[in-house]
């Protein structure tokens, strides 16, 4: 067990701990962070995490949130030891103590951003500790979802807010996504290259963007600086994409699906890929998916890429707010997609 302490019940024991800064080489770092300012790394997309040892029985996390637009205020998941806990910001710098119950010498930590770019960035400021400690060495098997809001988390977690209460981002929860959460069933890293309302050849929601055109950002809703692919090479890359698209034009939608995953090849010349359908996508949309991903799969695969393959979930999962799947679906998503990966690609 651990508690969640404001600044205030600790800052007169402040000067008890170490301040440790971003750049110490006992903080380990996963996900697309922008670097510029190593004293100040920046990060925006879900599910980027950030893990430390911290020795003792407490710790302080110093972070500075966006507040874009003035308002929004990032979620974040702290966990320590395997027990997570989910809170909100609350000002533009926090600073967060924790304190752990078990009576272990060496406690981990890691910080989850659990809300999605366009919520803003966080940056980390430090750690307070009265000594770190490197980590275990990350997993080697590497998984990046690629996605929309579904990938994102968002509109899944309603055990605090209810759906249609408070801001739409409440219910937003990255850490408890299928993609984080089989990644940690099969012990692998994990990125989240997520956008809400994101397509492939179109948007919803007035997003003047599409997916192919922001893969290659750091921050993929709005951002201009380029994500280095050498940093990350996946094992395996899921593409849950097509429920902001809807039933379009067939030939456009497969075409533009081929060149991304074209694309993807160039700069995953090595990596599984599954293309699926979407878990929300009602009867007549997941059976236009259906077919032009199969027959997508079949071209590819015929022009020698094996690599390449589809994933069509069971059901419908859409009892979230919005219609997105809850937090108890995206579990289900997670269990049919684990046993799919299990099956083909890691016997």
């Amino acid at each position: 067990m651990f508690l969640l302490m404001s600044h205030s019940l600790y800052a007169k024991h402040v000067n008890d701990f170490i301040f440790f800064k971003p750049t110490n080489h006992c903080i380990q770092y996963t996900g697309r962070i922008d670097f510029a300012n190593a004293n100040t790394p920046k990060f925006w997309q879900p599910g980027v995490y950030i893990t430390t040892n911290f020795i003792g029985n407490s710790c302080g996390i110093i972070l500075q949130d966006e507040m874009r637009w003035g308002t929004n205020h990032n979620y974040i998941e702290i966990v320590i030891d395997e027990e997570a806990s989910r809170l909100r910001l609350k000002t533009t710098r926090d600073t967060i103590w924790v304190i752990a119950k078990s009576p272990k010498k060496i406690h981990t930590v890691t910080i989850y951003k659990n809300t999605e770019a366009n919520i803003g960035y966080i940056e980390l400021l430090g750690f307070l500790s009265k000594q770190l400690q490197k980590p275990n060495d990350k997993p080697k098997l590497k998984i990046e979802c690629i996605g929309n809001s579904i990938t994102c988390g968002t509109g899944s977690d309603i055990s605090e807010i209810p759906c249609g209460k408070g801001f739409w981002h409440d219910q937003h929860n990255a850490y408890l996504s299928y993609g984080a959460l089989v990644a940690r069933k099969l012990n692998a890293q994990f990125h989240l290259s997520s956008v809400s309302g994101i397509g492939l050849m179109r948007s919803c929601c007035n997003l003047k963007i599409t997916m192919p055109q922001m893969f290659d950002k750091i921050n993929l809703y709005d951002g201009d600086k380029s994500w280095d692919f050498k940093n990350y090479q996946p094992d395996i890359v899921t593409i849950c994409l097509g429920q902001n698209d809807g039933i379009v034009d067939s030939a456009s939608f497969s075409n533009h699906y081929f060149n991304f995953i074209q694309y993807l090849r160039k700069v995953y010349p090595n990596a599984q890929f599954i293309c699926m359908s979407s878990p929300m996508a009602h009867s007549e949309l997941f059976n236009f998916q259906k077919n032009n991903i199969k027959a997508l799969i079949s071209k590819i695969n015929s022009f020698g890429d094996k690599k390449v393959s589809s994933y069509f979930f069971s059901k419908q999962y859409n009892l979230g707010c919005d219609g997105h799947p809850t937090v108890e679906e995206h579990q289900m998503i997670a269990d049919e997609l684990l046993q799919f990966i299990q099956k083909h690609f890691l016997i």
